[in-house]
């Protein structure tokens, strides 16, 4: 770009940004609101074909009704000399594949604050109606702050499109991350994009994709029919209960996998308080739909340990079923045994019952005993008297 170019007599190109199949992504000024937009405009080789176009026109249709912290929200859709450009939210920093390619594995702690934002935006745009499709690290934005925005819904579906029997020759998507459904060319679903964000997951924590070939079409033959190896035997410092969720989240078939982002979102917070992790893992209350972690355990708490699987998440129950329990500082302390000096238990004393002397007798009770015993025997002469009276 060897002049400026100046799209809607508003929007000044400044800088490329990212290249794509099929469009290109610009930084840009918005002279009339004096701020910095990101701009994707469609190439000039798909510019004339109506397919593309429609397209286009598609994705920004669907992220325009999307408004999340957790997606990057599209601001302008237009036309200027042939071009068909999107005016998305600038996000400075960069995307997760270039942060996995310069530092490798990342840390757990890190790892789920990411995935933990990126299910929030996808689950949102789920609850409205839309399937990503297209769920790849490229397309996971972080900024400077740690804040993860989703971007890119090319080629996004609306669910009430979606027939559950369709199927087609044309497999759109990235064939290291989409699900085996979307391989086999039948219809996506929300799960499929739960499978895409467990690859994510797994190429994060281990460093390395969980199927990789050299073209394509073996890819999604790996994706269909072949088992992902175990994270720990790549990275032994994964927590077991966390490969239990990552080996559900890439199951082949999606009845099997988590339905919904919302719903892996909340399993892996939920592991992530059991393990103790805290620092990333819920910015807002607002970002990721759910309750902000509480506060770490005291010293004297109890923690759970990793290795203890959080509820019985590995056979499809409900993620909120398997939140712990809460007790208050009273219960636990009538719980907690007490504790020698050195730090060892020791028994819970029995405590002695008083005796109770012979001579401790309730005169009360026994003299309201004797009246009532009286004034009942009182009465006997009486009827003895009544009955003499009237049938002598």
């Amino acid at each position: 770009m060897n002049q400026p170019v100046l799209l809607s007599d508003r929007y000044l190109l400044e800088e490329r940004l990212g290249t794509g199949g099929m469009a290109l992504v610009y930084r840009a000024k918005d002279q009339r609101l004096e701020r910095y937009v990101a701009i994707k405009i469609l190439r000039e080789t798909y510019t004339n074909d109506p397919d593309f176009q429609e397209l286009f026109r598609q994705e920004a249709r669907a992220a325009a009704n999307l408004s999340h912290p957790n997606l990057v929200t599209v601001h302008d859709f237009g036309l200027d000399d042939d071009r068909l450009f999107i005016v998305m939210e600038y996000v400075p920093g960069t995307h997760l594949k270039n942060t996995m390619q310069r530092r490798g594995r990342l840390p757990l702690e890190e790892t789920l604050g990411l995935m933990v934002q990126a299910c929030a935006g996808i689950g949102y745009a789920h609850r409205a109606g839309l399937v990503h499709c297209d769920i790849k690290p490229h397309n996971l934005l972080i900024s400077p702050d740690h804040r993860l925005k989703v971007t890119d819904f090319g080629i996004a579906r609306a669910l009430a499109s979606i027939h559950p029997d369709e199927k087609t020759d044309v497999v759109w998507g990235s064939p290291q991350y989409f699900s085996p459904e979307q391989a086999a060319g039948y219809a996506p679903s929300p799960a499929s994009d739960v499978y895409s964000l467990g690859v994510i997951l797994f190429e994060a924590l281990t460093g390395q994709l969980p199927f990789q070939a050299e073209s394509a079409s073996e890819l999604a033959r790996l994706h269909r029919e072949a088992l992902p190896p175990s994270p720990r035997s790549i990275n032994p410092a994964i927590p077991e209960a966390l490969e239990q969720i990552m080996l559900k989240v890439l199951a082949k078939e999606p009845a099997a996998r988590y339905r919904t982002a919302d719903q892996l979102g909340r399993v892996l917070l939920t592991f992530s308080r059991q393990v103790g992790l805290q620092e990333g893992l819920a910015p807002t209350s607002a970002t990721t739909g759910t309750t902000p972690l509480q506060p770490k355990a005291s010293p004297g708490t109890p923690a759970a340990t990793p290795s203890s699987p959080p509820g019985n998440l590995s056979s499809g129950s409900h993620p909120n079923s398997a939140a712990p329990v809460a007790r208050s500082p009273a219960t636990q302390e009538n719980n907690r045994s007490p504790v020698n000096r050195n730090g060892a238990s020791r028994p819970t004393p029995i405590q002695a019952v008083p005796e109770k002397s012979p001579w401790d007798i309730d005169w009360l009770t026994i003299g309201l005993g004797l009246l009532t015993l009286i004034a009942v025997g009182g009465l006997v002469p009486l009827y003895i008297w009544v009955y003499f009276l009237y049938f002598d």
